[in-house]
């Protein structure tokens, strides 16, 4: 992972940059308040680590800052008080985790960790898209509905995908041209039908729930009817 440190203790740095950097994270570091925001606002790191006294701005400054620019980014806050206050203040400002100083190695890299995986998690997600027991894989780009894997043409695959991105939306026959083929066409046409055939025979008839529907006059919507 890619992870800002923001910290002005050079020994607290030094463990964290030998503890973190062993597990294959890369370490960014900014010792004072309004350098680290400003190094949060130009770069994208997967985790931020964040102590409260520091130089120039606060920790809990620092954090209100980053998150009204970003509300994704994980914040672990690092901090000598230890107070319910104190915690209870750091969360109210949207931090994720919360540890307090000194802390053990193994304590740290255990949370980091439990980031890491889920900015794994979020990868995932992001290049997966599904309904119902559909789903695509955009890496791959493999089809499977539950456990069987669909096998489609390059063609079959881009309307499938401009279908499912545009799930429960009723698509026309030209902006499915326009999106799937981007080319001029014949508005008499009917590759469309012809292809949403194709899909249907692979997608929909080995099943019991369909999910490809005609809508009369409009297009085609791919809808978890239940």
């Amino acid at each position: 992972m890619e992870i800002l440190l923001i910290e002005d203790e050079p020994s607290v740095i030094s463990l964290i940059e030998r503890g973190l950097k062993g597990e294959g994270h890369h370490i960014h570091v900014a010792m004072d308040g309004f350098t680290g925001l400003k190094m949060a606002g130009r770069h994208t790191y997967d985790l931020i680590i964040l102590d409260v006294m520091l130089p120039g701005m606060n920790g809990l400054d620092v954090c209100k800052n980053i998150r009204m620019a970003n509300e994704d980014v994980p914040i672990l806050m690092l901090s000598a008080l230890n107070q319910t206050e104190d915690i209870v203040e750091a969360f109210n400002r949207d931090v994720d985790d919360y540890l307090t100083k000194p802390f053990k190695l193994d304590e740290l890299r255990a949370r980091v960790n439990r980031f890491s995986r889920r900015a794994t998690n979020r990868h995932v997600a992001a290049n997966t898209i599904s309904i119902d027991n559909l789903v695509i894989d955009r890496d791959s780009k493999s089809v499977c509905r539950g456990e069987i894997a669909i096998v489609l043409t390059a063609t079959e695959y881009r309307l499938l995908e401009y279908l499912l991105v545009n799930k429960n939306k009723v698509l026309s026959r030209v902006d499915i041209l326009e999106k799937v083929w981007s080319m001029d066409f014949n508005m008499g046409t009917n590759v469309v039908d012809v292809y949403v055939n194709y899909l249907r025979k692979k997608i929909d008839h080995p099943f019991e729930k369909k999910l490809i529907h005609t809508v009369i006059g409009m297009g085609y919507v791919l809808r978890n009817e239940n």
